[in-house]
């Protein structure tokens, strides 16, 4: 097996633990909440701009310092987004809450260009030589990405199969009216789900800025991404998230091999359509 093909499966691997964090925090906030929040590429691409606002001037602050306090403002900016904007909603119809979280998402995306500007960005740092494995090149920066993708994983698994509240969202995602005749305290659930979903998205954009660069599109194209991971592995699995974002990960770039660099992102959007054309209720399928 020639190296360049590794190097292919390697890329799509790294891309489908980044695609994933975005996947698991999109179906988890469908699972609890039961809209699709399109505002979530927008805390994708925002997650990446904190860093970027705290390591450039004036503040320029070190990564290892910065980093904790850019995932906190982005679970700030997706807390507020459910207190000022979603929580009102909360007993609307789903279109009600997917035309309101469209135009969060044109509002944030523009806050960030009006800020920041259209033109593409970069951490500004150095760029390294990869280290030879088997290969393979890995960089530092995508070691770190596979190393947080699979902690994150981990942490994930024992939050919602051994706490106390991973287990009260779980109940609330299968049945909220019946967690709360049990005295299952939805509100806190709901709030812990943003702070989770957050979190996974604007590590998930600074992941993918840390090894690309950020605009203020990133996060749509990611949000396409996203949702053809979830609806690859069912509208409110978490797990199916996760192997939907290795698929779509895998997918582009052994696609690279026989199409044109340019059509990459298409990948993604080309294999949604698909599974809407497939099963157009997929946006409704059963929870597991």
């Amino acid at each position: 097996m020639s190296s360049f093909f590794l190097q292919t499966i390697f890329n799509g691997i790294l891309a489908g633990c980044i695609y994933a964090l975005f996947a698991i925090g999109l179906t988890l906030i469908y699972g609890v909440l039961n809209f699709v929040n399109f505002a979530h590429g927008e805390l994708i691409m925002w997650g990446a701009y904190f860093l970027y606002f705290l390591m450039d001037r004036p503040l320029n602050l070190p990564l290892s310092i910065a980093f904790l306090p850019a995932l906190c403002l982005t679970i700030l900016l997706g807390l507020g987004s459910d207190r000022f904007i979603f929580k009102p909603l909360r007993k609307a119809s789903r279109l009600t809450l997917l035309i309101t979280s469209l135009g969060l998402s044109f509002f944030l995306r523009n806050g960030a260009q009006f800020f920041w500007g259209a033109e593409i960005r970069t951490y500004g740092f150095e760029i390294k030589r990869g280290m030879k494995l088997f290969g393979v090149s890995i960089t530092p920066n995508q070691l770190a990405i596979i190393v947080s993708s699979t902690l994150c994983m981990i942490l994930l698994y024992l939050f919602f199969y051994k706490s106390r509240m991973g287990k009260s969202m779980r109940a609330i995602s299968d049945d909220l009216e019946l967690a709360r005749v049990m005295g299952i305290p939805s509100d806190r659930a709901i709030q812990f789900t943003w702070i989770i979903a957050s979190f996974l998205a604007g590590l998930g954009g600074i992941l993918l800025a840390l090894d690309t660069n950020l605009h203020p599109g990133m996060g749509l194209i990611n949000l396409v991404k996203a949702f053809a991971a979830t609806l690859l592995g069912g509208v409110g699995n978490l797990w199916g998230a996760l192997l939907g974002g290795m698929i779509i990960g895998l997918s582009e770039n052994i696609a690279v091999l026989l199409l044109s660099p340019g059509y990459k992102d298409a990948i993604a959007f080309g294999i949604m359509v698909m599974m809407l054309l497939i099963r157009s209720s997929t946006i409704f399928w059963p929870k597991e």
